[in-house]
């Protein structure tokens, strides 16, 4: 590889690695979409646990993990797709490289390739621990204390603040997975040319921290969680 890819290759990592701490930045200075609902699910479990009927609570829950189920069985397509041109023998990769503008060799072709897989398969796993969190969480709803049970708020209080506390993480685990749909874009950029894949990761960049800070839902959500209590 050329000097020109290890530094777009350097780009992209430095993007998809501090993301999280750029995007903290933010949040201090203005509020972000994730921060806003944070609180939003933490006053949620706390409705859901002086409700009498947590029926609501549950369907929105179920729908919840369908949403990641099909991200996480759409992100396993991509990963055979992807894995069967990388594993698929010189005739897979011929056909690649002849669609990809900028691939001197089959080793250089198989590490850009490798660089969506790995964004693919990051994706994956925090699908997966999203799921399983969620249905931590679902366990808890389901458990929590009934609302007309004599002397048990305290109880819910606390009850409430677990399950958020089981909830948020979960959420936070089903952003990351969506957010390296971006990164593998990005990534796949990279097979027309180191520039492909800095200006890709840039443009991820500023758009994801857009849809966080100053994207129509992220001032709507914002509104909505001042009113909160």
């Amino acid at each position: 590889m050329t000097g020109l890819d290890w530094a777009a290759l350097a780009l992209f990592l430095l993007c998809w690695l501090f993301y999280e701490p750029l995007l903290g930045v933010v949040s201090r200075r203005s509020g972000s979409l994730n921060s806003d609902m944070k609180v939003v699910r933490e006053v949620w479990m706390r409705a859901m646990a002086e409700r009498e009927i947590r029926l609501v609570d549950s369907q929105l829950m179920g729908h919840t993990i369908n949403s990641a189920s099909f991200f996480a069985s759409a992100n396993l397509l991509l990963i055979a797709a992807v894995a069967g041109v990388l594993f698929g023998g010189e005739t897979a990769l011929a056909g690649v490289a002849g669609v990809a503008a900028e691939v001197r060799s089959m080793p250089q072709l198989e590490v850009k390739l490798g660089l969506v897989l790995a964004a693919l398969a990051r994706g994956l796993l925090d699908f997966i621990w999203s799921i399983r969190q969620l249905n931590y969480t679902l366990a808890l709803i389901g458990a929590a204390p009934e609302a007309n049970e004599a002397g048990a708020a305290e109880r819910r209080s606390i009850f409430a603040e677990a399950a958020a506390a089981a909830l948020n993480p979960a959420m936070q685990a089903f952003s990351q997975g969506v957010r390296t749909y971006y990164f593998a874009l990005a990534a796949a950029a990279w097979l027309f040319g180191p520039l492909w894949l800095g200006g890709g990761a840039l443009a991820v960049l500023a758009l994801l921290i857009w849809r966080q800070a100053d994207s129509p839902a992220a001032r709507a959500v914002r509104v909505a969680r001042r009113l909160l209590p």
